[in-house]
């Protein structure tokens, strides 16, 4: 038994080898695991399940195959928080809060994209607590695809902005916060992306060590966590 976890891939039409990267990563690796956990940022961008073209349908398609041997489970991250029951239904996933926690080999482990962490970046979890507002949601998908991709395109542009203003130490986790999630779920290990800094870190607490790993976001690298019943490590492997 292993499980298998993957976050930040980006992937849109711009970036064909981080497609085809993908889709080698679910026949050759993935699918060895039970369960594979994606724990968001699969896709660039998502403006709604209604938006379908042929890139989607490949990665749609390719995620229904792998469920013949792998169970797949999706966490939304911050470019693809509208993913909806629809696209998830028809890809085979489920669903997850953010954050989770699941049983793995007997002992819980803490499982989030990792935005949530990033408590200093102020502006980004005013924008956050808005989008993920249900009646902002339902008035975004109500309006016409076209309108929605220059709306999209914008926040896009606005984001990119911003954050090329704004202190790194702003954009990466808070340890307080880090801390805190660990103590509160009672887990000695966390998963998360987002941050795209990989790493393995060790965290003292006051009565265990716990770990936190950060999956990194694919570019020049693929990167993903395997774990089985005696190990749980970070890899990496080369896109080109």
């Amino acid at each position: 038994m292993s499980y298998c976890f993957i976050s930040d891939l980006h992937l849109n039409q711009d970036r064909p080898d981080i497609t085809k990267a993908f889709l080698n990563f679910l026949e050759n690796t993935a699918y060895k695991a039970e369960k594979l956990y994606i724990l968001g940022d699969l896709f660039e961008a998502w403006i709604g399940d209604d938006d379908q073209n042929e890139f989607i349908s490949e990665i749609q398609s390719a995620l229904v195959r792998i469920n013949k041997t792998t169970k797949v489970f999706f966490m939304h991250g911050n470019r693809d928080f509208l993913i909806g029951a629809d696209f998830a239904s028809s890809a085979g996933m489920k669903i997850l809060t953010d954050p989770v926690v699941e049983e793995m080999f007997g002992n819980p482990v803490l499982l989030m994209h990792g935005d949530l962490l990033c408590t200093e970046d102020i502006d980004y979890q005013k924008f956050r607590k808005v989008s993920r507002d249900i009646k902002w949601q339902k008035e975004f998908l109500s309006k016409p695809l076209a309108e929605r991709r220059i709306i999209a395109q914008n926040l896009r542009g606005a984001s990119k902005e911003a954050t090329g203003k704004k202190k790194e130490e702003i954009m990466d986790v808070s340890e307080s916060e880090v801390i805190k999630m660990i103590q509160e779920s009672s887990v000695s290990l966390l998963i998360h992306g987002h941050t795209h800094r990989p790493n393995s870190h060790s965290i003292a607490l006051k009565k265990h060590t716990a770990k936190r790993i950060v999956l990194g976001d694919w570019d020049e690298y693929g990167w993903y966590v395997w774990m089985d019943s005696n190990s749980c490590e970070l890899n990496k492997f080369s896109i080109s």
